[in-house]
């Protein structure tokens, strides 16, 4: 027994994102426990949860509401890698790993959410 957003890519792939920025963040200096690594952290979760909010709906339209809130947090995230890649938190390496998960994530979204339409 599963529940219905368990069975969707873009819910298991944010779900893995979450925790490979969980890891990042785990990095960061002390000075940022309140800053960058708590958005980082709180903008990566709000991805996967906001999919499974929405997946609860009755109606399309507001599973496109919170697969757009899900875009919105994940966009968030990738500002907050160029911070942390700025402020020489993360390698390039790290940055761009994640950056290409990041995009190919928010391609998939995108077009999930056209596809509910």
């Amino acid at each position: 027994m599963e529940f219905k957003f368990e069975k969707l890519i873009i819910w298991q792939k944010a779900m893995d994102f979450g925790e490979s920025i969980f890891q990042i963040a785990c990095k960061f200096p002390k000075e940022e426990t309140y800053n960058l690594s708590s958005q980082i952290r709180r903008a990566v979760d709000s991805i996967a949860l906001n999919i499974s909010e929405g997946s609860i709906g009755q109606s399309n339209p507001e599973f496109q509401k919170f697969t757009g809130y899900a875009i919105r947090s994940l966009a968030e995230v990738v500002t907050c890698l160029h911070k942390a890649k700025r402020r020489g938190y993360i390698l390039e390496s790290e940055f761009n790993q994640n950056y290409e998960f990041a995009y190919n994530l928010m391609n998939r979204m995108v077009a999930f959410r056209e596809k509910i339409r």
